[in-house]
């Protein structure tokens, strides 16, 4: 059973940068498509960014590309998010989640499907 611990949240001004960690435990993270997914406060969860082997490759929602980069380090069963330029709309609560490899980026963030997700990491953008 896949297990994530996620951190890297917190409070920041508009225009600022966080970079969010998600750590797996119980299985190696090679061999799932991972994402992040987000919560706003009385928002439907919708996906962030995913990430899948090489031939997948990566997929980012319209709202966030261009500012935010999801990257992996299979080698520690990490997951990242790099967020910069954040914006009052992007406060939600942030979760990781994993789905078999043969499912793409792209079909994962879109779909919103995953079999494994962590408690997730509040991050909220204000002055």
């Amino acid at each position: 059973q896949l297990h994530f611990v996620e951190s890297g949240g917190g409070l920041v001004q508009p225009g600022g940068s966080l970079r969010l960690s998600c750590v797996a435990s119980g299985d190696t993270l090679d061999r799932y498509t991972v994402g992040w997914f987000r919560q706003g406060p009385g928002k439907e969860h919708e996906g962030v960014a995913c990430i899948g082997d090489t031939v997948s490759g990566t997929y980012y929602e319209d709202p966030v590309k261009g500012r935010f980069t999801i990257s992996r380090d299979n080698s520690k069963n990490t997951l990242f998010l790099q967020m910069n330029s954040l914006k009052p709309e992007d406060t939600s609560v942030y979760y990781c989640a994993a789905i078999p490899s043969a499912v793409t980026a792209r079909t994962m963030c879109v779909t919103g499907i995953y079999d494994h997700s962590g408690q997730g990491t509040q991050v909220t953008v204000s002055s």
